[in-house]
């Protein structure tokens, strides 16, 4: 017997299988005593209790919330007095394709009245010779998005310009200019 607790001691207990059967032995010793202590379980309580009706996050009185129901477009707001939308992306337009022969600040100069100073401020830096086209080759389409907010696709001999104008006062100004390539 004094040789088994002294193998137990000296070897057993001071090994890394010792030591991990130890702290097996002490975690199922404290569940075991919390689960006597705290008595039998409600089988109600916990994970397993499901909820008698579906659980809902949305009013279903408050009516259709989803793009897909929506029926009737949104129609552009503007000021009275007021360039549209499709006239301010026609002058943007006709004004950012005509800006080959002018100097970098009077191109600047002329888009400054049509855009957003955000835009402005991006595009201080363009130079109006790197435009990648000359000319329009049809008519712009209209994309309604909110009554605030339009994107304008105009069609061009190499490619299509992209403008998204807003108008959060009524005052419709061109907010971000894109390029794709045809």
């Amino acid at each position: 017997m004094r040789r088994a607790l002294e193998f137990l001691f000296t070897r057993l207990l001071r090994s890394r299988l010792g030591i991990a059967l130890g702290i097996g032995i002490l975690v199922v010793g404290a569940v075991g005593t919390a689960r006597l202590v705290s008595g039998p379980g409600d089988p109600t309580s916990g994970l397993s209790n499901r909820p008698s009706q579906p659980i809902t996050t949305v009013d279903p009185a408050a009516g259709d919330d989803g793009v897909v129901g929506s029926t009737t477009p949104p129609t552009p707001s503007t000021r009275p007095g007021t360039p549209t939308p499709e006239q301010i992306a026609d002058r943007f337009t006709a004004t950012w394709l005509s800006g080959r022969g002018d100097s970098a600040d009077e191109w600047h100069a002329a888009l400054r009245p049509l855009s957003t100073p955000e835009l402005t401020e991006k595009l201080a830096g363009a130079d109006p010779s790197g435009v990648p086209a000359e000319r329009t080759t049809g008519e712009a389409s209209l994309r309604l998005r909110t009554g605030t907010f339009v994107e304008v696709l105009v069609p061009l001999d190499t490619g299509r310009l992209r403008l998204e104008l807003v108008a959060p006062d009524g005052k419709w100004l061109v907010d971000a200019v894109d390029w794709e390539r045809a």
